[in-house]
């Protein structure tokens, strides 16, 4: 297998791809990172989280493997008794789009996929993801942090809340924030400490104002959930300079920051991508503040619930544990598929596909503007989103909420959109609407935003 150490991927850092489909990334084992101690992480564990007790058949599952053994231990149903004898379908070839590729699942692929499988993930899928980690992100196996699949990165994401928030923590949120992830905290009756954001993303200034003014001798948040690119609703991408200064707030605060980024692969913006939190932690004092979660949902299939955690490994130890109690382990079937797909492209084939991906909604963004700028210049404000798939923006004319227009006015005028208060835990008053731009084809853009600005008019916001 040949590498070439000198490509650059779009985010302009220099990667290293491996050539050739299958092919994997070799990882040290061990490698020289000082990162946080274990001790460091158990202050910050849940009670929950500390009080689990493990499940006594998984705890061995792993002793199967052992060379000669004779397993009586687990309760798996023998392969011969299901139906399903092969398995075959075919992808798009990532050099040729045009083209598609026949993929064939061995027999040895399908029994895996259709029996139980280790908590944490199959650990062909689990190698590959450090693999890709190593070439997206610089980060290499063995530097003190763990990988674990979920069934969507929303399912590791409300597994990490519970190990790391008590009821009635006090909880650091940028806002506008994902309307999915706000109730795991209101669940718990968090404190939730609200974040501003702007175009650039978290206002690391007001965190900072917000810290340093923190009561004496009140616990300080333990976590920080934010979204780095293309964040949902807002569509805005952190720049360099507040990264670095939420990762020193972290340090010099003490807190975690839950990094949920399943935008990463759908960054078109005109400059060079900034490193992920994750990323420039490692070069930073004291690595091992972020716990980042990716997903496949957005490159390969929504359907498929494929994510994926990588953090310290006893912060990720916590979601397993979650994991043996509450669902056992994802989805094997769906692991196997995308790892039938993802080997058989490679690395460099999975880069090119995510790079065409984000051109796709690239051409979204400008088409759904376009039709904006049609139809709602002068009654609507907006910046222009660097990754994602959504449109937010300002209802002008003097409306100070946008919520009655929305439901009301806007659906009975056939057009449908999330009016912004919902993207704020306060459900506070906004002039906000978030449109999403992934499926809609120009026709249907342009008619939409007729739609709303007829509602606008009629609503009475335009005098």
């Amino acid at each position: 297998m040949t590498r070439d150490s000198d490509i650059t991927h779009n985010d302009g850092i220099p990667q290293l791809v491996a050539r050739g489909l299958g092919d994997t990334v070799q990882t040290s084992p061990t490698n020289t990172l000082k990162v946080l101690s274990d001790e460091c992480y158990s202050s910050k564990l849940s009670v929950l989280a500390k009080n689990r007790t493990p499940d006594g058949i998984r705890a061995v599952l792993h002793l199967e493997q052992t060379p000669g053994i004779i397993s009586l231990l687990a309760g798996k149903p023998h392969p011969s008794t299901f139906p399903f004898t092969s398995l075959s379908f075919t992808v798009r070839d990532p050099e040729d789009p045009s083209k598609e590729v026949p993929v064939q699942l061995t027999p040895e692929e399908l029994e895996l996929g259709l029996q139980y499988s280790p908590g944490p993930g199959i650990p062909e899928l689990i190698e590959w993801v450090y693999g890709l980690q190593d070439i997206a992100q610089g980060r290499k196996k063995g530097e003190g942090w763990k990988v674990t699949i979920g069934n969507g990165s929303q399912d590791l994401i409300y597994k990490a809340v519970t190990a790391l928030v008590n009821p009635g923590d006090p909880v650091l949120m940028e806002v506008p924030v994902y309307a999915g992830v706000s109730p795991m905290f209101q669940t718990l009756q968090c404190e939730i400490i609200e974040v501003e954001m702007d175009a650039h993303g978290i206002i690391s200034g007001s965190m900072r104002e917000i810290l340093e003014s923190w009561p004496v001798g009140e616990p300080k948040p333990k976590v920080l959930y934010t979204v780095p690119y293309g964040c949902n609703p807002s569509g805005a991408t952190a720049t360099l300079a507040r990264r670095l200064e939420v990762l020193e707030l972290a340090r010099i605060h003490d807190f975690i920051i839950l990094e949920d980024d399943p935008y990463h692969y759908l960054y078109y913006g005109p400059s060079p991508r900034p490193p992920s939190y994750f990323a420039l932690e490692k070069d930073l004092p004291e690595p091992g503040r972020v716990v980042r979660f990716d997903s496949l949902s957005k490159v390969l299939s929504a359907g498929i619930r494929i994510g994926f955690v990588s953090g310290p490994e006893q912060l990720v130890r916590a979601i397993d544990a979650h994991s043996t109690v509450a669902n056992l382990q994802p989805n094997t079937l769906s692991e196997v598929l995308a790892l039938a797909v993802l080997t058989r492209w490679g690395y460099d084939g999975f880069l090119k596909h995510t790079d065409r991906v984000a051109q796709f909604y690239r051409e979204k963004r400008d088409m759904f503007q376009a039709a904006m700028l049609r139809h709602l210049d002068g009654l609507a404000e907006w910046s222009m989103p660097e990754a994602g798939m959504f449109m937010w923006f300002k209802l002008g004319l003097g409306l100070e909420d946008s919520d009655a227009l929305i439901r009301s006015k806007a659906f009975e005028n056939g057009v449908l959109a999330l009016p912004g208060t919902v993207f704020y835990p306060n459900k506070r008053k906004s002039a906000y609407v978030r449109a999403s731009f992934s499926l809609v084809e120009e026709q249907e853009a342009d008619e939409a935003l007729k739609r709303l600005k007829e509602a606008i008019v009629q609503s009475g916001a335009n005098p």
